[in-house]
């Protein structure tokens, strides 16, 4: 899977890869650790130290793999990720995509062990914090868990949120809230969230709404009919945002 988005003004489907976009600092889901408000230099210094981006990594490289050791979060600075478990009969089921800003790696805090797995879906970089150390700073630096346990519970009720909504919906509405949703995030990098191009499958979008991808295609293709949406091979244009946010709502007439 690869997502692509047009930066606002650019010309109708220009492809942009993700990770070619390295977010800043303010953009990050880690900012607040990496640039807390009112720590001194020193502070800051040993914050830094624990903070390391790694070198890029290749579509199809393991961040993680489920049943492995916890050893800490990871930021993603660039690039795209995907969150799966696998069933014991080996199927794949998507639990997550992760774009740059976005944190992986809390499902294994409390019991210290991966749940599930990560992978890299094209070149991609991030940031690692060794969960260990970070506890170490904290103990030196208070002010930092509080910040800490926010940005924690931030991600988790987001994810939670998107889980609690998708299983009160319809078909049409899973894929409008993921259309919807891919919008917004990609609206918080400073990308239009009127036109972005997916190529993951349908399969994969069926996989991760819990739809199959037939089910995808016909809505796709409904969607198209009643004008909310162009579909222009993998490139989706939101024609009618406000009639996708009705259909998310369960308020379309």
């Amino acid at each position: 899977m690869q997502i692509y988005q047009t930066k606002c003004g650019d010309s109708p489907f220009k492809e942009l890869d993700l990770h070619k976009i390295e977010v800043s600092c303010a953009s990050c889901s880690l900012s607040e650790l990496c640039l807390p408000r009112g720590m001194g230099p020193e502070a800051l210094e040993k914050l830094g130290n624990i903070i390391k981006r790694s070198a890029p990594i290749q579509r199809g490289e393991m961040l993680y793999r489920a049943g492995e050791e916890f050893k800490g979060l990871y930021a993603v600075r660039s690039g795209l990720f995907k969150a799966f478990v696998t069933a014991d009969d080996g199927e794949e089921q998507i639990v997550g995509f992760f774009l740059p800003g976005e944190m992986l790696g809390l499902d294994a805090v409390e019991t210290q062990v991966h749940v599930c797995s990560a992978v890299a879906l094209e070149t991609s970089s991030y940031c690692a914090v060794p969960f260990t150390k970070l506890s170490e700073v904290c103990k030196e630096i208070p002010e930092l868990q509080n910040q800490l346990f926010r940005i924690m519970s931030r991600e988790l009720s987001s994810e939670n949120q998107m889980l609690l909504t998708l299983g009160k919906k319809n078909s049409e509405e899973k894929v409008a809230t993921f259309l919807l949703t891919t919008s917004t995030r990609f609206h918080k990098l400073g990308y239009s969230a009127n036109e972005f191009k997916l190529t993951m499958s349908r399969q994969e979008i069926g996989n991760y709404l819990g739809i199959t991808f037939e089910t995808v295609s016909r809505v796709f293709s409904r969607l198209q009919r009643n004008g909310i949406i162009k579909v222009n091979r993998k490139v989706i244009n939101i024609t009618d945002m406000v009639a996708l946010k009705n259909l998310v709502s369960g308020c379309a007439g």
